[in-house]
């Protein structure tokens, strides 16, 4: 059986009535495998984009198009050691989305 995540682009239309990516400096929280990361990446100026679990991640950086490489950094971290380890920073845009952890 195929899965299909929002074939009718509910969840794209949402995030861009709530945002325009165009040139931002983006900061995504718990971008497990990308799968919200790519509705947006070709907008963004940078996407720093973070998660915990390593499985979800390499399956994010495997995915990964080559176009949007240099403009996508992916970090094995939690947000509690990315802001501890970060210094300050300035992001356009935070997303937290289907993150519990």
């Amino acid at each position: 059986m195929t899965v299909r995540l929002d074939p009718e682009g509910n969840e794209t239309h949402a995030l861009f009535e709530m945002e325009d990516f165009k040139g931002k400096q983006v900061l995504e929280i718990g971008c497990g495998d990308g799968r919200l990361t790519w509705l947006y990446a070709d907008r963004a100026a940078h996407i720093t984009a973070i998660e915990p679990f390593a499985k979800s991640l390499d399956q994010a950086k495997k995915d990964l198009p080559e176009e949007l490489a240099e403009r996508i950094d992916f970090q094995h971290t939690s947000f509690e050691d990315f802001s501890a380890a970060s210094k300050t920073s300035a992001f356009d845009v935070a997303i937290l989305s289907w993150s519990l952890c």
